[in-house]
């Protein structure tokens, strides 16, 4: 009877399977084991559960307009975005962009913080989807196989921003620039509208983030009052805009100052099509 009912709720949990997913995780140009993981723990068969949930947020509840993806170069490419929203819910749609609206599909490995390897279920849960931690032999043993890597440069910082910044980018570290120039890799300016608005922080009380052991503890007008429910992301409407690619050429152990100097050129592409998708929206649910 157990085994039968098992059966019932795989076969169910089968069929709500998004069908595009599917056909789009197939055509990606994975060397899987055998016992069907990647070299970096990604694993289509588990993922498509995931992306078939992410599928449905990027299409019906967030309305996610993509402008400019036909411009993401094939082969080893760094996608440099802006990052906020407390929640890393830009990286989960440009991954899904990627997926669902590149040709040919790609599969997006965002470069995530090192707190998140703390937490032992997500760890797993983000790994099995193809993410991996943030570290620079990482990224650059996956650009050199010629994949697609998503970093924010702004960190923490970025993603844990105030109401009162929004829109203004937090400092950009260097590392993906040095990256960028050792493995001489194109880079294509990510810039996304939406997140600001999807859990508005208005103060960061950095005493008890530190007590809890997390980058940041934002108080929203939601969270923490309407407790774990107050964590739920507002339906505002996300547009991404992928830019030019850009290729940078110089010495990738140059002065900070030199290569600050390239990595100003990339914030500002980042920025510029960050004002021009705020000009463009009527307001941030349409």
């Amino acid at each position: 009877m157990i085994n039968m009912l098992l059966r019932l709720v795989g076969s169910q949990v089968e069929a709500a399977v998004d069908k595009e997913v599917e056909q789009k995780l197939k055509r990606l140009p994975n060397k899987l084991n055998e016992f069907n993981y990647d070299a970096w723990g990604f694993h289509p068969e588990m993922a498509k559960y995931g992306f078939t949930i992410s599928v449905w947020l990027y299409r019906y509840y967030w309305r996610t307009e993509v402008f400019g993806i036909e411009k993401v170069p094939e082969g080893r490419v760094l996608l440099i975005g802006n990052h906020s929203g407390q929640l890393p819910i830009d990286g989960v749609l440009i991954n899904v962009a990627m997926l669902l609206e590149a040709e040919p599909p790609r599969l997006v490995r965002a470069m995530i913080e090192r707190w998140f390897s703390t937490l032992p279920i997500l760890s797993t849960f983000v790994a099995r989807h193809g993410q991996i931690l943030g570290d620079p032999k990482n990224c650059i043993k996956l650009l050199e196989n010629g994949e697609c890597v998503l970093v924010f440069p702004e960190g923490v910082k970025g993603a844990g921003k105030t109401w009162y910044d929004r829109y203004q980018l937090m400092e950009f570290g260097l590392g993906f620039m040095r990256l960028a120039l050792k493995t001489k890799t194109p880079i294509v300016p990510v810039s996304v509208i939406g997140g600001e608005e999807q859990a508005p922080s208005l103060q960061n009380v950095k005493p008890i983030a530190k007590m809890l052991g997390m980058p940041y503890f934002p108080i929203t007008p939601t969270f923490p009052w309407l407790g774990l429910l107050g964590l739920v992301p507002y339906p505002t409407k996300y547009r991404i805009y992928f830019g030019d690619p850009l290729e940078f050429t110089g010495d990738p152990n140059d002065t900070d100052e030199e290569i600050q100097k390239k990595v100003d050129i990339v914030k500002s592409k980042i920025y510029k099509n960050i004002r021009y998708g705020l000009a463009q929206r009527k307001n941030i649910f349409w």
